[in-house]
């Protein structure tokens, strides 16, 4: 288990995350597995997530950084159709079980950060 402090690392700026549009991919290390996450922006606010579904622990996006419904209100995973809330990363409906990993973001002067957290942290290169 890493005792490192939490850390601010700079993700994106703050245009590049449209209201139900694309999301911004990125990698972390969680409990010590290189995975892909995913930013995205739903009513004004950023959200982040792993991209992992519940049901079966594999990549959710249909296209590259697609996640969103044609509606805008639900994220997808295009391989069994689990739906959850953009907001809060809950299961809506469908094969999933319980909600995504969130990942904390900030947003401060046009710029959007990802916070590290025990099992959390930047991939090391």
């Amino acid at each position: 288990m890493s005792t490192a402090e939490p850390a601010s690392i700079p993700l994106c700026n703050s245009a590049d995350l449209v209201d139900g549009g694309l999301a911004v991919p990125f990698d972390v290390k969680y409990a010590g597995q290189t995975c892909r996450a995913f930013a995205i922006r739903y009513s004004g606010a950023p959200h982040a997530y792993l991209n992992r579904c519940t049901h079966v622990a594999m990549e959710m996006d249909y296209q590259p950084d697609r996640f969103f419904d044609d509606s805008g209100n639900w994220l997808l995973c295009a391989t069994h159709g689990a739906a959850y809330l953009p907001d809060t990363g809950q299961c809506a409906g469908g094969p999933c079980r319980g909600g995504l990993v969130k990942i904390a973001l900030s947003e401060s002067d046009g710029a959007v950060h990802w916070h590290t957290a025990y099992n959390l942290q930047p991939v090391e290169f």
